[in-house]
């Protein structure tokens, strides 16, 4: 029997190459750590979902830290996971379960950006940065105080460089579209634009974005754009694994911010998770 289990938990993608990209962190993660013990679940998507990975790690350890490989803490994060662990303690009493913050938009994941956006400037031959655009892309959510994290994120983005305009655009589920975003800061005079997705892995919306800058190129033939790529397998990621399974931020007594409260229960009780939005 193990001591701990790092159970870390992806989002899941229709797309499995996405779900192949995560699982290829783990093994490079676990490479890095020998002596860890680190399995991947998905909350959907999958064969291997939440409740079927948290069963596995307490059959074979003490306790379970549920690492959310996450950028934003929307539904899945605040209730989903939460629920899981909650039942998970009923089936393993035996086992000490904790869960570890979602990665967040921290300072660790604004110089990982930083990084993309730099290469984009130097693949645009270093451009007059008060004529060229940055759009933060993120994945969208219903949930207000997701997509303020990539407000935030932008507002670091802007703070730290020279560019005149620094937007966020979301593809799907909320406003505004990259579409829009673009043809603003067209509108506004902006010569170049660099388009960085806030994405851990491909999956079907990295592929919906690559189709929509095509359209764009055609759309602004007078705009030079520039598209980054996912950036799951950068240096600082695993780092911010690392913090996370190492418990330098983990919250006292391991639980997530909202793990026991009645409030979250009391909405938990009656939500129904929507599964019609759109996912990678």
């Amino acid at each position: 029997m193990r001591d701990t289990t790092l159970l870390l938990v992806g989002h899941g993608s229709r797309s499995h190459g996405g779900n192949t990209e995560t699982r290829q962190f783990a093994e490079q993660w676990q490479a890095r750590h020998p002596d860890w013990h680190i399995v991947t679940c998905f909350i959907e998507w999958d064969a291997v979902l939440l409740d079927t990975g948290l069963d596995q790690a307490a059959r074979e350890s003490r306790r379970v830290l549920v690492l959310p490989f996450i950028l934003n803490a929307a539904g899945h994060v605040k209730m989903e996971i939460p629920a899981a662990i909650d039942a998970a303690r009923v089936r393993h009493p035996a086992v000490t379960f904790a869960c570890a913050p979602h990665l967040g938009m921290v300072r660790e994941v604004q110089t990982v950006l930083q990084g993309r956006l730099e290469g984009l400037m130097a693949e645009l031959a270093m451009p007059d940065p008060r004529t060229t655009g940055v759009i933060l892309l993120g994945r969208g959510s219903s949930d207000a105080g997701a997509n303020g994290e990539l407000a935030r994120m932008a507002r670091w983005v802007f703070e730290d460089n020279h560019h005149d305009l620094v937007d966020l655009a979301f593809t799907g589920i909320t406003w505004p579209r990259l579409e829009t975003v673009v043809q603003r800061q067209a509108r506004l005079g902006m010569t170049q634009i660099l388009i960085v997705p806030v994405y851990l892995f491909s999956g079907r919306l990295t592929e919906r974005i690559a189709a929509q800058v095509a359209r764009l190129r055609g759309q602004y033939p007078g705009i030079a754009f520039a598209l980054g790529e996912h950036f799951g397998f950068e240096e600082g990621i695993f780092n911010l694994l690392d913090a996370r399974a190492e418990g330098r931020d983990l919250p006292a007594g391991g639980l997530l911010e909202c793990d026991g409260c009645k409030y979250r229960a009391a909405v938990q009780a009656a939500h129904l998770h929507d599964h019609a939005h759109t996912h990678l």
